[in-house]
């Protein structure tokens, strides 16, 4: 008699784990489909191997220290093999595609351990993502800070794009904190703020300079990414301007909640309209960011669905 539930319950992983890849991959399909790509070959004239060489690696930094960030947290209270990380981490990327702003990571991740360790990993997942959002913020603010400065355009064009942009880290910044001040009652997962704020104080001072370490190299490995991108396609803007237009580009598609496939539409439309006000042609920041989108999503979440074919439930 208990053969048949077991069967029946393989039978729906094995479902469940299809209809994940296939989804993904079919999103992946539908995302490029709406891409011009009639012109990509003037894109691949812009590359030596050597330079395409170069950018691939950044994008496997990026994900590298990804996979040790995470092995660092868990380590925490179990120890895991990288290559146990890379699994975690890249099968609940594909697994979370669909989900708005990485929430589907909480539960994917907690799959791959046991019902009394899931809070922890939520946890734990909280943890490395919000060092890494507050680095973005970090960045991003001194980023708009300094571009309205060096594009004193955007304001005295008086338009509601520009106006919109300049008020909304402002906004954000002031709507985060009253929310802190007013969030007694707010849970994430079952964790209060002040249960959070608790666990936050108890983890280990070593492993959290570690998880600001991994986020801190991540954010600089694809703001500079993006950087040597604009320098292939022949973009000739002083460093420091880019590099603070990037740093703004990313915090404005940040805080705008969307799912991960349509990350690449959310920059793509942030950093036409910021560069666009430095003279930079569309056609260049649009190619630049699909190559991005290509390189640290779609190319992860391919190779992550490998893992959640091959991804196997705990035994009880």
């Amino acid at each position: 008699m208990n053969a048949i539930p077991y069967k029946a319950k393989q039978f729906l992983l094995v479902l469940i784990k299809l209809l994940i890849v296939c989804g993904a991959v079919a999103f992946l399909y539908a995302q490029l489909k709406t891409k011009d790509l009639s012109d990509w070959h003037l894109v691949t004239q812009k590359f030596t191997f050597l330079s395409f060489l170069g950018i691939v690696f950044l994008s496997f930094l990026n994900w590298f220290l990804e996979c040790l960030k995470w092995k660092n947290l868990v380590s925490d209270f179990k120890k895991i093999t990288f290559k146990k990380a890379v699994e975690q981490t890249l099968g609940s990327l594909t697994a979370s595609i669909f989900t708005p702003n990485r929430i589907g990571e909480y539960v994917a991740k907690g799959m791959y351990y046991s019902k009394e360790q899931t809070k922890k990993i939520i946890f734990l997942n909280f943890l490395g993502n919000s060092v890494q959002m507050l680095v973005t913020l970090f960045f991003g603010l001194i980023g708009c800070v300094f571009f309205f400065v060096l594009s004193p355009n955007l304001l005295e064009e008086h338009d509601f794009s520009s106006g919109f942009l300049f008020w909304l880290p402002v906004i954000l910044v002031a709507g985060l904190i009253l929310g802190l001040i007013y969030s007694k009652k707010w849970r994430f997962y079952g964790y209060s703020i002040d249960n959070l704020i608790g666990k936050i104080h108890l983890f280990p001072a070593r492993k959290h300079f570690a998880n600001i370490q991994y986020s801190l190299f991540r954010y600089l490995v694809f703001s500079h990414q993006f950087y040597f991108l604009l320098l292939l396609f022949d973009v000739n803007l002083p460093y420091p301007d880019a590099l603070l237009t990037i740093f703004t580009m990313y915090f404005f598609a940040s805080v705008v909640p969307t799912i991960h496939l349509m990350d690449v539409v959310v920059k793509g439309s942030v950093a036409v309209f910021l560069f666009g006000k430095l003279g930079v042609n569309q056609w260049t920041i649009v190619s630049i960011t699909t190559l991005m989108w290509l390189l640290n999503l779609v190319i992860p979440v391919l190779i992550g669905s490998v893992f959640v074919l091959n991804y196997k439930p705990l035994r009880k």
